[in-house]
């Protein structure tokens, strides 16, 4: 069998309204734009993986509605090997409202619906699946019983799991013990740490503590600064391309989904890491969350050096 991703977490549609600037609290803002899109970060990674030319199978629960129906249907135009995604009869698909500026920095508001039921037992029929994966690509969008029991099943089949832990809460050190790669951005980390980032020497003292609790690999994005690479006690910087951007929404989930893409094909971390680099920055040129994934040709073309 050729080797397979299987990416486990949420799926959303997208309301995205753009605005010269995020609102504060109690206040409206016109906005200049509207679009609705499909999304969800475990939807997102699966789709920024398949468009890199990965055998992807994507795990989710979606609602017995058109906005479920409409996810599936476009998981299999991607490609995407949707068999084991399980339908809510009772709650609806998840959605996420999104406020883009001017800037290209959001702010967004998840209603989960199906994805928070998404429990263990909904997997049982998908574990010879689990069991002979690659590698493994979860979220937080989903219950963390359910992130804790395929992070144990894996462990047991010695099977790679990245954890993309967004949105943030508190994790357990069992379940740290069991992720191979964790890849927070820069608040998420401060949030799981309490250590305040502010440069890179914060982010070097917050990768510390979340290896010390026993991840593996540390990888800590920063935005249009780029990621901080934490392996075997070895800091690495990689920058992020130059780009302009236009909307941040699902760049890290087209890091996510690049990096487990770019490991699967044999390339070392760093390796992966430049190249996760590259295909984020490219989808920060784009509106939309799973809109905004480039193909493999694209990111290829993009890392290409530039001749003298």
């Amino acid at each position: 069998m050729k080797p397979y991703i299987l990416v486990i977490g949420s799926s959303n549609t997208d309301m995205v309204a753009k605005a010269a600037r995020l609102p504060a609290p109690g206040e409206t803002v016109l906005g200049s734009a509207f679009m609705m899109a499909p999304g969800g970060k475990g939807a997102n990674q699966a789709v920024a993986a398949a468009r890199l030319g990965a055998d992807v199978t994507f795990i989710a629960k979606v609602g017995n509605d058109i906005f479920g129906k409409q996810a599936v249907d476009l998981f299999k135009q991607e490609g995407i090997d949707t068999s084991h995604m399980a339908t809510d009869p009772v709650n609806p698909s998840g959605i996420a409202l999104i406020t883009v500026d001017a800037n290209g920095e959001n702010c967004i508001v998840v209603a989960s619906g199906a994805n928070a039921s998404l429990v263990p037992g909904d997997l049982h029929n998908a574990e010879e699946r689990i069991k002979n994966a690659s590698l493994i690509l979860m979220q937080l969008e989903i219950p963390l019983e359910t992130v804790e029991f395929v992070a144990g099943l894996a462990a047991i089949q010695h099977i790679p799991v990245i954890l993309n832990p967004a949105p943030a809460r508190a994790l357990p050190d069992e379940l740290l013990r069991e992720i191979f790669i964790l890849t927070p951005n820069q608040k998420e980390a401060e949030m799981l740490t309490g250590i305040p980032i502010l440069d890179r020497s914060g982010a070097e003292a917050a990768a510390k503590v979340l290896a010390a609790r026993g991840v593996k690999i540390v990888i800590i994005t920063m935005s249009k600064a780029g990621a901080l690479l934490l392996d075997n006690q070895h800091f690495e910087w990689v920058p992020a391309p130059e780009v302009t951007a236009i909307d941040s929404t699902a760049a890290g989930d087209v890091f996510c989904g690049a990096l487990t893409v770019a490991l699967s094909e044999g390339k070392c971390i760093k390796e992966a890491v430049v190249f996760a680099c590259a295909a984020a920055a490219l989808s920060v040129t784009r509106m939309g969350a799973q809109t905004s994934a480039p193909s493999r040709s694209e990111v290829d073309k993009f890392c290409l050096p530039v001749a003298d």
